[in-house]
């Protein structure tokens, strides 16, 4: 399998899948540290895109994802994303991370697919890799740690990163 797009869920997995509520309503959400630095080392390589189901939230995720971190991001059904991935992608080509309890349905349809430690049962029970740390916990820059090693060329932390990739945030080298 050589894989050509990394989709990703934003709750859960890019945070910690708790949501902050005043009387207003939904407010807040937790991203983690370091997952977007992970996502610059893996963008040479492959297409990166997030998927949400949070309608209530979106607008939330969109700061992060889009404006901030510059990847699309799709408002797409939990229940409904393998039939979406087949409307955009070949499956076999995807490494899906997700932590949901449907998401073991894209799981089992995918090439790869990657759950964070605190994922549901059924999502890691069908994930290829699970990582160590949990959403909102660096474990996105983990699986990319991973996804580099198994499909592409490791990690060299001994070498700074190229300074043809974008890296992420302010940081340039």
């Amino acid at each position: 399998m050589q894989p050509k797009c990394f989709i990703l869920d934003v709750d859960g997995v890019m945070t910690s899948g708790q949501f902050y509520y005043t009387m207003q309503g939904k407010v807040m959400k937790v991203f983690g540290p370091d997952d977007n630095d992970g996502l610059s080392l893996l963008k040479p390589f492959v297409q990166i895109r997030f998927v949400t189901g949070d309608k209530k939230g979106f607008e939330i995720s969109k700061k992060r994802i889009v404006e901030d971190m510059g990847f699309p991001l799709d408002l797409v059904s939990t229940i409904r994303r393998i039939d979406w991935i087949e409307q955009h992608h070949a499956p076999e080509e995807v490494i899906y991370m997700g932590d949901g309890i449907f998401d073991h349905y894209v799981m089992k349809n995918v090439g790869y697919a990657i759950a964070p430690a605190n994922a549901d049962a059924n999502a890691k029970r069908h994930a290829h890799h699970v990582t160590e740390r949990s959403g909102g916990d660096r474990a996105v820059a983990e699986a990319c740690l991973h996804i580099l090693e198994k499909f592409f060329q490791p990690y060299n932390p001994n070498a700074l990163p190229s300074a043809q990739g974008k890296l992420s945030g302010e940081w340039t080298v």
